[in-house]
């Protein structure tokens, strides 16, 4: 743990923890202090030099400074308010003066800082330099209006992992010698550097990431907004609103930012979404995939009383985990009034995996969460394609790697090179499918107190250690003797004379010896490199913090089972915390709220899943839903957290609790009012919807719902079984999993994001198979037959994948088991 210190700003006495930047120090306390270029969680780069202070008489910058015990840091002297104010100057040099159609206006930090700087007219001048309008996908990129304070280029490298952006030449007139003399010392620097850089991307002309937009939001002026915002609005217009993100089980913050449609038109729109990146960053789903809402609902009574019908005929309710906790809890109480059978097959599977975990970690909840991994120095991930599953996990890896100097290891079948590029201390271990057994006896062995673990535990263990021989070289000194002719003076005639005589030499040489070793079996099961641990031996040494993270693809494992009781002993026998990461939006509220069963009965309600009648907010079931930018409600997230979120969009339709009312199971008028009722014995509080907060506050601290309250569990004794022989795949395989930026049918709803769902496959998947990008092929599994376009993803280095969020696609058979699926190719 860091020591606690204290250090004084401007008078006022700030508690922190000693190495944390003054920056950082201010802003939790309040005081002000002037930065463009500096984002938290991120790394300092200097590029404005705003935020210089004085610390104990001395000149520093407070984003790069770091905190000692007893400091006195004062924040406005005559020289700093004069550099503030020429660096102000500079900006404002050549920036072009289009404030009025700006769609930073009104909010634009070069403006507000201007003029808090007080700048009023300009003292320097140089020749323009043209700089030409990009279109990036998403991006529309203004390079006349950069101001090169490179928050894009830190957030893209040190937050999201992608290091797409960086700065490139210029090509400005150089700046008169003269202005150094004239200028205030850090204004020059600033203005030398400013005139000879650019933002540009690394890949040449066109930007090459993963689309997450977090530099859009990062950007303080104009220069880098999204395509579908561009010249739309003006942002002092839009009424924001503050929510959860509705595609993934990060629920990341964000604002549905709105105002009516048109002049025409009163209709309420969402123009663009926007978040608290200095605390939370957003993936490109959240920030593109906003307009997902059921918006041609209305309410008809005769549609309504068929639906009530349909619901006394039923048995079985089959939903997914796009619902709020509060559905989630109508849901329960129909069943335990109705006896209905309640079927939600990624639910189910997390519940089982969870509750084996919990039954050898002692703990009813994972140990880690998000923030753990962005304080760890060393992470492993293991059962995720991070970087689809939930963007904000691999955001944390990264994070982690890059501000901590941490490292880690990235265990999936499928080469990805986004992983591998997050640095030389991450190393990727490829294992075939089915490996994720062996893979978490590996963690145990190799990162736990083994003497500490049950005995039989201990015994299965050391059996994979195995002794090996093998011929290493080495240099040894061997005795030679060798004759020398050495000149000496004769004792009796004076004379000089050669002699010869036999001296012994230390001579090097190279011999071949067998030695034995001791080796983990384990490693070749895994496909681990033998000197995996050497690699990350400096990481390894100085790392405190560890966590694990664990994905989908263990929770339907034919081995889940047992893969959750030894993730339990990893955390109850090693360093490591772990993260159990929920497969869907609120799959782990819907896991402790429903009782959850395995089989559905004769008739079906389908709830946002196929049934004999169903209730859509995707507007194309029997009944209308709202969908869930049109709720009031919470879910429960990766974070153990239960966070609110808010309408964006009208709904005109019935919403479960109509249902609920019509068969007498609820009394409430709104749904809201369930969210205080939500099982206190699963951790849940008492709370009333609108008790809960949903901001952060300036030190970073997240104020969204509340933590939920993990339960001990009694352990199990039982012994946990040896890794199984499980059949290897010897065909074709294909894996389950979502393109980047696509979740469910929910964000291939939203206009920015929609698209067909294709075979998305690696280069080397295609040359194998003799596939080119376009062809058309039939996949068979299971008698069902599905013919997909083929697509190359460039950001994969091996296999091929099919998503499930197109619905005109019947994926059913990928839906349920194991991700990965042995199939039959052949092309149309």
């Amino acid at each position: 743990m860091s020591e606690k210190i204290k250090i004084t700003i401007d008078g006022k006495e700030c508690e922190t923890v000693a190495g944390e930047y003054v920056l950082n120090v201010a802003r939790a306390n309040g005081i002000f202090i002037p930065a463009i270029c500096y984002l938290t969680n991120c790394s300092p780069t200097l590029a404005c030099r705003l935020c210089l202070v004085e610390a104990d008489g001395k000149q520093v910058y407070a984003c790069n400074a770091k905190a000692k015990d007893g400091m006195s840091i004062v924040t406005v002297t005559e020289n700093i308010i004069k550099e503030r104010r020429a660096i102000m100057e500079v900006y404002d040099v050549n920036h072009p003066l289009e404030c009025g159609v700006c769609d930073q206006s009104g909010e634009c930090e070069l403006q507000n800082y201007t003029l808090e700087m007080g700048v009023d007219e300009q003292h320097y001048a140089i020749r323009d330099t043209y700089r030409p309008v990009k279109e990036w996908n998403f991006i529309h990129y203004d390079s006349s209006l950069c101001i090169v304070c490179e928050r894009c280029v830190t957030v893209c490298k040190d937050m999201i992992g992608d290091a797409a952006l960086k700065t490139v030449p210029r090509g400005g007139d150089p700046l008169d010698k003269s202005w150094k003399e004239q200028m205030p010392k850090d204004a020059y620097a600033m203005w030398n550097k400013l005139q000879k850089s650019i933002i540009g991307a690394v890949a040449g002309e066109e930007l090459d990431c993963t689309w997450c937009g977090e530099c859009i939001s990062v950007c303080p002026v104009g220069a880098l907004v999204s395509e579908d915002y561009h010249y739309t609005t003006n942002s002092w217009e839009l009424h924001k609103i503050p929510a959860s993100c509705a595609h993934c089980s990060a629920t990341c913050h964000l604002y549905y930012e709105m105002k009516h449609t048109s002049i025409e038109n009163p209709e309420p729109k969402i123009y663009r979404v926007t978040n608290e990146f200095h605390y939370q960053p957003l993936c490109g789903a959240g920030r593109f995939g906003f307009d997902f809402e059921n918006r041609e609902a209305k309410k008809d009574q005769e549609q309504f009383n068929r639906a009530v019908e349909a619901f006394k005929k039923a048995d079985t309710i089959r939903f997914n985990s796009f619902i709020t906790n509060e559905e989630a809890l109508i849901l329960q109480k129909l069943k335990e009034k109705y006896g209905y059978k309640l079927i939600n097959e990624d639910a189910k599977v997390y519940k089982k995996f969870l509750d084996n975990y919990a039954q050898y970690s002692g703990a009813s909840l994972p140990s880690a969460d998000i923030k753990d991994v962005h304080k760890s120095e060393f992470v492993i991930s293991v059962g995720t394609a991070l970087k689809s599953d939930n963007p904000r996990a691999r955001f944390a890896f990264n994070n982690a790697v890059k501000m901590n100097k941490g490292g880690g290891i990235y265990f999936h079948p499928i080469k990805d090179p986004v992983i591998e590029a997050l640095g030389k201390t991450v190393v990727p271990v490829y294992h075939k499918p089915l490996q994720e057994e062996a893979v978490l006896y590996f963690i145990l062995q190799e990162f736990g107190y083994v003497e500490k673990l049950p005995k039989y535990m201990q015994e299965y263990l050391n059996s994979f250690v195995v002794t090996k021989t093998k011929e290493v070289e080495e240099t040894i000194k061997e005795k030679v003797k060798e004759t020398v002719e050495e000149k000496v003076v004769d004792e009796e005639t004076g004379e000089e004379k050669v002699v010869t005589k036999e001296v012994e030499k230390l001579v090097p040489k190279k011999v071949k010896k067998t030695v034995e070793y001791q080796t983990n079996r384990l490693y070749e099961v895994i496909g681990a490199p033998e000197d995996l641990k050497e690699k990350l031996a400096k990481v390894l040494t100085k790392a405190q913090k560890k966590s694990l993270i664990l994905g989908e693809d263990l929770y339907a494992h034919p081995r889940a089972q047992n893969i959750a009781k030894l993730a339990g002993l990893i955390d109850r026998f090693t360093d490591f915390d772990v993260m159990i990461i929920p497969p869907k939006t609120n799959s782990l509220g819907v896991a402790l709220i429903c009782d959850l069963d395995d089989e559905p009965g004769e008739y079906t309600i389908g709830y946002n899943a196929p049934g004999d009648f169903v209730l859509s907010a995707l507007g194309d079931g029997d009944l209308d839903m709202p969908a869930l930018n049109q709720q009031e409600g919470t879910f429960t997230n990766i974070d153990k957290r239960v966070v609110p979120t808010n309408v964006a969009l009208p709904y005109k339709g019935y919403v479960l609790n109509d249902i609920a009312r019509a068969l007498g199971v609820s009394d409430k008028e709104y749904t809201i009012e369930f969210t205080e009722e939500l099982p206190q014995e699963k951790g849940y509080k008492p709370l009333a919807f609108d008790d809960l907060p949903n901001e952060f506050l300036n030190d970073g601290t997240e104020q969204r719902g509340y933590v939920l309250e993990s339960q001990k569990v009694n352990l199990s004794r039982k012994n946990i079984e040896p890794i199984a022989e499980l059949p290897e795949f010897n065909g074709t395989v294909v894996y389950r999993c979502e393109p980047v930026l696509q979740f469910s049918p929910f964000t291939n709803k939203a206009h920015q994001l929609t698209e067909h769902a294709k075979l998305y496959a690696s280069e080397t998947f295609m040359q194998e198979n003799g596939l080119q990008e376009g062809d058309k092929v039939n996949i068979k599994r299971d008698d069902i037959n599905i013919t997909l376009e083929v697509a190359l993803d460039d950001k994969i280095g091996s296999g091929a994948y099919i998503g499930t969020f197109d619905k005109s696609i019947d994926v059913e058979p990928f839906q349920k088991g194991y991700r990965f699926k042995e199939v039959t190719i052949q092309k149309v």
